[in-house]
């Protein structure tokens, strides 16, 4: 491929790629800051997921090399349901990540009343740089199908910087049965299946060292994973 070929197939490539982030932040724009938004009209299952969150996150504390309980990120974080529902019941400091500024307002003014503590960052996760050695858990749920591959590697590697010794990532995602990744052109987003979501950690230079399936949702949805990862 010559140089002149190439470059224009690379501009193809990140319009395509730019295309992709702004339909999806058009989408969420137009979302509003509820837990029912967040869920996409399904904030009955709220409940049954933060449980299963707990529990999985419990299971990762009987582990020999377990990590600290002083500092997590909530990636993705929406209106920091899962900071308020979960994560702040276990670490007594928690950042939020999200790129949609009426969702963070939203967080910020339901986290004012309770102890939170912790950063806002107003920044969509392809862009995010966590400040080195300082995260214990960094959770990151039903965000990942935003990120094209390639930046969902990328943002992965970062992550292994921002982790405490012994610390964790943790995502939890939609996976596809069908074995190919299915496209939602309604909010811009992809799923994936099982095997690329494996293939993609292994890629970012990580390793599973837990893995479980979100139990008691309705039969409908996409099977949910949670996978807990640390650095090679």
């Amino acid at each position: 491929m010559d140089s002149d070929t190439k470059s224009g197939f690379d501009n193809e490539v990140d319009s395509k790629e730019s295309a992709f982030y702004l339909d999806a932040a058009k989408y969420w724009e137009q979302v509003p800051p509820t837990v029912d938004g967040m869920l996409g009209g399904l904030s009955s299952i709220s409940d049954i997921d933060l449980k299963g969150s707990q529990r999985f996150l419990n299971s990762i504390y009987q582990l020999v090399e377990c990590p600290g309980k002083e500092r997590a990120l909530d990636g993705g974080a929406g209106i920091g349901r899962i900071t308020q529902g979960f994560l702040m019941k276990n670490f007594p400091v928690v950042d939020l990540v999200e790129q949609d500024r009426h969702f963070l307002e939203e967080g910020k003014k339901s986290l004012k009343p309770t102890n939170h503590r912790g950063q806002f960052f107003n920044i969509g996760l392809q862009k995010f740089t966590p400040e080195n050695g300082v995260y214990d858990i960094m959770w990151v749920q039903w965000v990942l199908g935003h990120l094209t591959d390639e930046d969902l590697i990328s943002f992965l590697r970062r992550c292994k910087l921002g982790l405490k010794p012994r610390g964790l990532i943790v995502l939890k995602e939609n996976l596809t049965s069908s074995g190919e990744v299915e496209m939602d052109n309604t909010d811009s987003s992809v799923t994936r299946p099982h095997a690329l979501v494996v293939e993609l950690i292994k890629k970012a230079g990580l390793r599973i060292i837990k893995e479980q399936k979100q139990q008691r949702f309705p039969s409908d949805l996409y099977e949910v994973r949670m996978f807990a990862i640390q650095p090679v």
